[in-house]
């Protein structure tokens, strides 16, 4: 039985070292991820973020563990498993920010239940979950109102849909916001509203999703219900291919099914908003982080359709097929219309650099320049982190990076 401030044990795990008001807690270390050791020691931790993995354990542990997209996982029965060191950085946020401070994952412990977003976890996991983050809460100093959601902190780059940075990109782990989760897990208070988008960094790209984050304990309610009545892979009037696959709507892995029969993947449509009522959508890639990449002027759309209003801000990044590069800060609207076919659009980046002798990647952007995420620019190609030969770099190579 789970006790508060001590866990059974249930491997010969890895001790987590309390202060004295609390046993030692001891985890499942079975599925200790082999990123542990590459990952960077946190500077500082002011955030425990709650995702639910929206697939069960016995496919989601092994990808946690492959990719280190957490520091614990808690499964169906109750079990903690230790993923990553509860003091390094665990990739588990991906693109996200809270209250000015964007890439999450470098002061947040995460958290990974697994479960769905908009469904009701076992008993044993909601002990299991009380205990751990009780646990956090007093090694760290976290207050109640620190305990997120990932859904509170993901946020989403322009697209399609949204023409801004926008609050909604996850409903991932959105229930914990719920006052009556929350007292299950004696979490007290909550965030009575989004810094980001209140000092305008984002802006609400999912009205249901900032009524259950935020809303009053009625509100809540009425939207949960709604939700849930909405929640199909079907297209209907009022839900688009957006709503249903988010970030993975143009991916090659999702699967298009129309009323006639016919299919078509993500990234070989043509129009989303054209789709018929009644096509199904089928999310082959139900990864809680997908990793992001760039898209290309001409094969996505014009820089207009890429960037949205973010066309001309100093975090979106154009890289010429010659191998120029600017901020869209640099150029007018004239010289954004003027950007040449290939070029690639990277939104919501910084520009690093150059690398020398005597300034690493490292030094650039941390233990991030691993990242696929990350861009070398190397002879005028953009080549992701997790490809790029540290000893190899170029001297006078730019980097590319989340901001």
């Amino acid at each position: 039985m789970v006790k508060r401030g001590m866990f059974t044990v249930i491997a010969a795990g890895v001790c987590l070292a309390a202060a004295s008001a609390f046993a030692v807690v001891k985890f499942d270390t079975r599925f200790y991820s082999p990123r542990n050791r590459e990952r960077a020691v946190r500077r500082s931790t002011s955030l425990i973020i709650l995702h639910t993995t929206e697939a069960p354990s016995r496919s989601a542990l092994r990808k946690l563990s492959d990719l280190g997209e957490c520091h614990y996982c808690i499964d169906e029965s109750g079990r903690v498993y230790r993923i990553i060191d509860h003091r390094r950085e665990a990739y588990h946020a991906g693109r996200s920010m809270w209250n000015g401070r964007a890439n999450v994952d470098e002061f947040s412990v995460g958290i990974e239940v697994c479960g769905y977003h908009n469904k009701p976890l076992a008993s044993a996991q909601y002990r299991a979950l009380a205990d751990l983050v009780g646990e956090l809460m007093y090694i760290y100093k976290i207050p109640a109102h620190c305990v997120l959601a990932h859904s509170h902190v993901a946020y989403g780059a322009p697209n399609k849909w949204q023409k801004r940075s926008h609050r909604g990109r996850k409903r991932c782990g959105m229930m914990f916001a719920l006052p009556s989760v929350r007292a299950r897990l004696n979490l007290r208070t909550r965030p009575a509203s989004d810094p980001d988008v209140k000092a305008g960094r984002l802006v609400v790209g999912d009205a249901y999703l900032a009524q259950v984050l935020y809303g009053a304990v009625r509100q809540q309610r009425q939207a949960v219900a709604t939700l849930r009545a909405q929640d199909s892979n079907v297209i209907v009037k009022g839900r688009s291919a957006w709503d249903i696959a988010r970030d993975a709507y143009n991916d090659p892995t999702t699967l298009y099914i129309f009323p006639d029969g016919k299919q078509k993947r993500g990234h070989q449509m043509a129009n989303f908003r054209l789709l018929p009522i009644g096509t199904k959508v089928l999310v082959n890639s139900p990864a809680d982080n997908r990793t992001e990449t760039y898209q290309v002027i001409g094969i996505n759309g014009k820089a207009q359709d890429i960037a949205g209003d973010e066309v001309l801000q100093a975090s979106t990044v154009y890289v010429c097929p010659d191998g120029r590069y600017m901020r869209g800060s640099q150029l007018g609207a004239k010289g954004v219309i003027a950007l040449p076919y290939g070029t690639k659009v990277l939104l919501g980046y910084a520009i690093g650099g150059p690398v020398t002798a005597s300034r690493k990647a490292t030094d650039i952007c941390g233990t991030r320049w691993r990242s696929p995420e990350t861009f070398f620019l190397i002879s005028g190609v953009l080549i992701p982190g997790n490809k790029v030969d540290d000893a190899k770099i170029p001297a006078g190579t730019m980097v590319f990076f989340k901001s």
